[in-house]
C-alpha cells in the first residue's frame, strides 16, 4: 500500500491511504491520525490501513492527490540514521578529500545519525548559503517497526515496513572542518527531504533480497543528472544496515535508516555522465571527484534558484513515489 501525510492537523500532519497510481487518496483518520501513530500499532492498523488502499483501488472514489500539499511521510521522526551502502560513492568522496577509505569500511557499515525533530517536505526549498557547498544526494530510505537490540540481519529485515526515497542534503565546504574535530556530522548535515509517497515493499516487484533495484532518476536544473540502480553495487542490504544500527540499542518504531547516496561503478572515467552514456551520479560531489581526476573544471555545488528532482519510475514508466523538488534559497 501506499501513504503519504498531508500538511493539516498539526505538526505530524494526516495521515492519507493513497492510489497505486497516485491519483486519489482518502483520510485515514478513524485508523490511526498520523503515520507515526500507525506504526506505533502496526500489527493492528496495517491490516486495516490495507483494506482501505485495496477498495480505493477497486473504485473511482476519494480525493485528488496533490503531492505539493504533502509533509514527507514522517514529518519528524523518533530516529533519522543514514548508511553508505554504495562503496563507490565512499571511495569517490574520501578521495576527494585526500582521504583514504579503511579496510572495515568493506565489511562494516558506515553510518551517521542525523537530525529527526523536522524534516524538510518534498516540495519545499533547501535554505543555506552558497558558501557551505550545497550539495544533494538521492538515496532510498525504509522506515523500521520495533527492533531488539542485537537483531541479525534477517531480524532487522523483517521489521522493514515503509520504503520512500530522500534527498540528504549535505553541505560539503562545512564537512572537512567537523570531520577533522573527530565528532562527526552535525552542521554539515542540515534537514532532509522525504518522497511525498510511503510503500510497503510487498507493493514493489523490484524489491528483493532488501534492496530496490530500479534506478534512481536524479534532474538539476530539468537536466538529467543521473540515473543509477540503487539495487547494484550496494554492498550492504537493508537489512544488515538496520542491524548495524541496532548492535548496541533498541530502535523505536518508527526510525528511518538511509541507504546512502546511490552509486554505481562506471566503465570508464569519461563514460560515467550521463551525456557520455553513463548512468551518471546521484549527487555533485561524485561529479567533481570523476572531473577532477580527468583534469577539467569542476561543475560547482548548488546555487541559489538551482531546483533538485528525485523519483523513481516502475517498468511501466509510472511514478513510485511521487517527486522530491527542491528548490535551493539563500538564507
Amino acid at each position: 500500500m501506499k501513504l503519504a501525510t498531508l500538511k493539516q492537523g498539526g505538526l505530524d500532519g494526516t495521515l492519507v491511504v493513497v492510489s497505486r497510481d497516485l491519483s486519489r487518496y482518502v483520510t485515514a483518520s478513524e485508523i490511526a491520525p498520523t503515520l507515526q501513530a500507525a506504526l506505533d500499532d502496526w500489527e493492528n492498523t496495517a491490516p486495516k490501513l490495507q483494506d482501505i488502499y485495496q477498495k480505493l483501488n477497486d473504485s473511482t472514489d476519494g480525493l485528488p492527490f496533490d503531492s505539493t500539499k504533502c509533509h514527507s511521510p514522517l514529518p519528524r521522526a523518533y530516529q533519522w540514521a543514514d548508511g553508505s551502502a554504495y562503496i563507490n560513492h565512499v571511495e569517490l568522496v574520501r578521495k576527494a578529500r585526500n582521504s583514504e577509505v579503511p579496510k572495515s569500511f568493506y565489511d562494516d557499515p558506515l553510518m551517521y545519525q542525523g537530525g529527526s525533530d523536522g524534516f524538510i517536505a518534498p516540495n519545499d526549498d533547501i535554505v543555506a548559503s552558497e558558501a557551505w557547498g550545497i550539495d544533494m544526494e538521492a538515496e532510498v530510505a525504509v522506515i523500521t517497526g520495533k527492533v531488539e537490540m542485537g537483531s541479525s540481519p534477517k531480524q532487522a529485515a523483517e521489521q522493514i515496513r515503509l520504503v520512500m526515497l530522500v534527498n540528504d542534503v549535505s553541505l560539503r565546504n562545512l564537512i572537512p572542518d567537523e570531520l577533522a574535530k573527530g565528532f562527526g556530522f552535525f552542521q554539515s548535515k542540515p534537514a532532509s527531504a522525504f518522497s511525498p509517497v510511503a510503500v510497503t515493499p510487498d507493493e514493489l516487484d523490484d524489491w528483493q533480497d532488501n534492496k530496490l533495484n530500479l534506478p534512481l532518476v536524479v534532474h538539476l536544473n530539468y537536466a538529467l543528472f543521473g540515473r543509477p540502480n540503487a539495487g547494484t553495487d550496494m554492498t550492504f542490504d537493508f537489512g544488515q544496515l538496520i542491524a548495524h544500527a541496532a548492535k548496541t540499542r533498541n530502535l523505536a518504531a518508527g526510525t528511518i535508516i538511509g541507504s546512502g547516496t546511490v552509486s554505481n561503478k562506471q566503465d570508464s572515467l569519461w563514460g560515467s555522465s550521463v551525456e557520455h552514456g553513463g548512468v551518471g551520479y546521484c549527487c555533485l560531489a561524485e561529479l567533481r571527484m570523476y572531473q577532477k581526476i580527468e583534469g577539467k573544471e569542476q561543475t560547482p555545488f548548488l546555487k541559489h534558484s538551482d531546483v533538485v528532482r528525485i523519483e523513481m519510475f516502475d517498468k511501466d514508466g509510472n511514478t513510485i513515489f511521487g517527486t522530491i523538488e527542491n528548490v535551493v534559497r539563500g538564507i
